[in-house]
């Protein structure tokens, strides 16, 4: 999977103006175009893409965590915001965009360290100028459920 390097690497409004979200979506799972940097960071990558439906796979770090050595609330939300806002991304036409307008989470347990989580986002409704989608983190190995998430976005014109 590449990364975007720098801002010359991410698509300008007129060139993501051509595509619908999942196309664009689709071409990042595809390598055709490169995954956010934040990504990398965080240490999550994108798993699985659908009209509809996103999941973010990645594991928490000793680097994540918090002065009481426990996963920090902004690992849970980052993986939550992005995959709730990608599953909106997927269902937004060509032309347009989103961008979150608010979110919330709910940490129900800590993650432990190295365990592998799903990121699932789905998306609820997506209109002219609202998305709304829900999400959760799950392990991928125990099953068990350790954060769920709502958000709001809002859907924008693009110039082109």
């Amino acid at each position: 999977m590449a990364f975007a390097e720098s801002l010359d690497d991410l698509l300008s409004p007129e060139e993501l103006s051509k595509m619908s979200g999942l196309e664009f979506m689709e071409g990042m799972r595809d390598g055709r175009l490169p995954a956010p940097p934040i990504s990398r960071t965080l240490g999550y990558t994108l798993h699985e893409i659908e009209k509809g439906r996103v999941v973010f796979r990645g594991t928490p770090k000793f680097a994540f965590t918090n002065p009481l050595g426990t996963v920090h609330g902004g690992w849970y939300g980052t993986l939550l915001d992005s995959s709730m806002a990608c599953a909106v991304q997927t269902m937004v036409e060509r032309g347009a965009t989103y961008t979150t307008l608010e979110y919330k989470i709910n940490i129900l347990r800590s993650i432990p360290l190295g365990t592998e989580v799903d990121c699932i986002g789905i998306a609820d409704h997506v209109g002219r100028s609202t998305g709304v989608a829900h999400g959760e983190i799950r392990g991928v190995t125990d099953g068990k459920l350790y954060a769920t998430g709502s958000t709001t976005c809002i859907v924008m014109r693009l110039p082109g």
